[in-house]
């Protein structure tokens, strides 16, 4: 069954309340730690949803990643979606973690074409 425009927004509501929250508690707390974003395909809703969670430098990332930090991450993404009652296990499967300095070098700095989904090319 596919979600109505109105059931969307009001999922998008919810995830961007909670995320925003999650965020500024990490903003506090990981070195280096800038932003997050999510994406999600409401077609193959809730398993189409990425939290992606984005540091400075990739310097920072490692660092924060090797100290442990990233599962605070996925324990904060584990609240918020509790939070807007959106269901996905395991939580950590759905969390990704990028740099400023990678969309740079990779991307120009192309936040869009960075998060664009990808595509397969198996063969």
């Amino acid at each position: 069954m596919s979600l109505s425009k109105r059931d969307q927004a009001h999922i998008e509501r919810r995830l961007v309340a909670t995320l925003t929250e999650a965020c500024e508690t990490a903003k506090a707390e990981i070195v280096g730690f800038c932003w997050l974003t999510h994406e999600i395909d409401y077609a193959v809703f809730p398993s189409s949803l990425r939290v992606i969670w984005v540091f400075d430098t990739q310097a920072n990332k490692d660092q924060a990643l090797a100290s442990g930090q990233g599962e605070r991450m996925v324990e904060l993404t584990a609240v918020a979606l509790s939070e807007a009652d959106v269901l996905v296990s395991p939580v950590a499967a759905h969390v990704q973690f990028d740099s400023e300095e990678q969309c740079q070098r990779a991307n120009a700095g192309n936040w869009q074409q960075r998060l664009a989904p990808k595509r397969s090319t198996r063969g």
